[in-house]
C-alpha cells in the first residue's frame, strides 16, 4: 500500500510539472497570435494586470509564467517580482510581454501599458553588452547566464523585436523617433557581435555556438549537457536574421554564404527520429533509418571535427542517442530540420541581392 501511495504521489507530481510546463508555454505561444479584437475586451486588461504585477524593478520579466492565469498567491508573485536576478530574455520572456502591452496600449490608449512597455524596452537596451551581445539573464552577476546567449533564440528574439521598433512597425508605431534610433543602434551592435562570434573551423567560417563568452567571444558551456559546440539549431535563426538585413555589407554576405555552406556540409541523411514503446512500457525516442526522409541537423557538432554528438547531465560527450539517459533523450531537441528554413530564406535572399 505504501508503495502504491508513493507511486501515486510521484505520478501526481510529474503531472503537475508537465501541466506547469504546458501552462507557461501557452503564454509565449498564444499571446503573439491573439487577434487585434481581443485587446478591446475586459479579458485583455485582466491579463495585463498579471503582466504588470510580475514586471520587475529592472523593467524586465521572469520566465515560465502563464499570464493568462491570475496568480493564486499574490505574495509569492511579489517575491518573484522583486527578485531582480530573475529578469530574463529566455523562453520568450520580456519580449512577449512588451509586445502584448504595446498592442493593448494601441487598443486602449491607457498610458499605464505604454509606460510599462517602454520600461521593458529600456531593460533590453540596458542589458545589452557594449560588445553588442545580450546575456540570458540580467543583472544576474555570474554563471552561464551572463554569456552571450543565442540558445533558444534568446538574442535573436530581442533583435527581431528591436527591428520592428526601429522600422516603426506595429505595434510600435507609438514610439518616438529617438527610441527608433536607439533600437537601430542596438541592432547594429548586435550584428557586430554576431559576426565576431561566428566560429572558424580550421580557418573557415562556419556557424555559432548556443552561447559565447562575453569577453573572448569563444564558444562557451551552459548546462552540463550543453557543451561548447557548433549549433545546428540556433544557428539557423541567426543566419536567417542576417539574410533579412537591408543592404548587407560584404562581411555580412560572407557570413551568410559561409553559414549556408556549413548547413549544406553538415546534413545528416538517411535517418529520422521515431517514437516507440520501450521494454519498460514507456514512450521513448530513437534514431531510425529512413532513406526517403529529408536531411536533419544535430543540435551539437564538435568544434574541431564537426561530428554530431549528444550529451547527458553527466557532461560526457556521446555519439549515439541511445547512449543518453531516458530523461534527456526524451526531454531535449537533439535533431532537427532547421536547415530547411535556412535554404528557403537563402533562395529568396539570393534573388534580392542580385537585383
Amino acid at each position: 500500500m505504501k508503495n502504491l501511495i508513493l507511486t501515486a504521489i510521484a505520478v501526481c507530481s510529474l503531472n503537475t510539472i508537465q501541466a506547469q510546463e504546458i501552462s507557461y508555454k501557452k503564454w509565449v505561444k498564444e499571446a503573439p497570435r491573439l487577434e487585434d479584437s481581443f485587446f478591446t475586451t475586459p479579458k485583455a486588461k485582466e491579463v495585463a494586470e498579471t503582466v504588470l504585477l510580475y514586471q520587475q524593478p529592472t523593467g524586465g520579466w521572469p520566465k515560465n509564467i502563464n499570464f493568462f492565469q491570475t496568480p493564486d498567491n499574490k505574495e509569492k508573485a511579489l517575491e518573484i517580482k522583486n527578485d531582480v536576478n530573475a529578469s530574463t530574455i529566455d523562453n520568450g520572456a520580456t519580449t512577449t510581454e512588451i509586445i502584448y502591452l504595446s498592442r493593448l496600449y494601441n487598443a486602449t490608449h491607457d498610458e499605464t501599458y505604454k509606460e510599462a512597455a517602454i520600461r521593458g524596452l529600456d531593460y533590453l537596451f540596458e542589458a545589452q553588452y557594449e560588445n553588442g551581445g545580450w546575456p540570458q539573464f540580467y543583472p544576474r552577476p555570474k554563471g552561464y547566464y551572463v554569456q552571450i546567449t543565442y540558445n533558444d533564440n534568446a538574442m535573436i528574439n530581442v533583435m527581431n523585436l528591436l527591428r520592428d521598433v526601429s522600422n516603426g512597425k506595429s505595434p510600435f508605431t507609438y514610439l518616438p523617433e529617438s527610441t527608433r534610433q536607439k533600437a537601430q543602434k542596438a541592432i547594429d551592435k548586435g550584428v557586430e557581435c554576431i559576426l565576431k562570434t561566428q566560429v572558424k573551423q580550421h580557418g573557415k567560417l562556419t556557424v555559432w555556438c548556443a552561447q559565447h563568452d562575453r569577453e573572448t567571444f569563444a564558444p562557451a558551456k551552459a548546462r552540463a549537457y550543453e557543451l561548447p559546440s557548433l549549433s545546428g539549431a540556433e544557428s539557423a535563426n541567426i543566419v536567417i536574421y542576417l539574410m533579412q538585413l537591408p543592404n548587407p555589407s560584404a562581411e555580412v554576405i560572407q557570413s551568410i554564404e559561409s553559414a549556408v555552406q556549413w548547413f549544406k556540409d553538415s546534413e545528416i541523411k538517411g535517418i529520422k527520429i521515431e517514437s516507440f514503446i520501450n521494454k519498460d512500457g514507456k514512450k521513448d525516442r530513437r534514431v531510425a533509418p529512413c532513406e526517403d526522409c529529408k536531411p536533419m541537423w544535430a543540435r551539437f557538432y564538435e568544434l574541431e571535427t564537426n561530428r554530431p554528438f549528444f550529451c547527458d547531465r553527466d557532461g560526457i560527450k556521446r555519439y549515439h542517442l541511445s547512449e543518453i539517459g531516458y530523461e534527456r533523450r526524451n526531454g531535449y531537441s537533439w535533431l532537427n530540420r532547421s536547415g530547411e528554413n535556412v535554404y528557403k530564406e537563402y533562395a529568396q535572399w539570393q534573388k534580392r541581392i542580385r537585383k
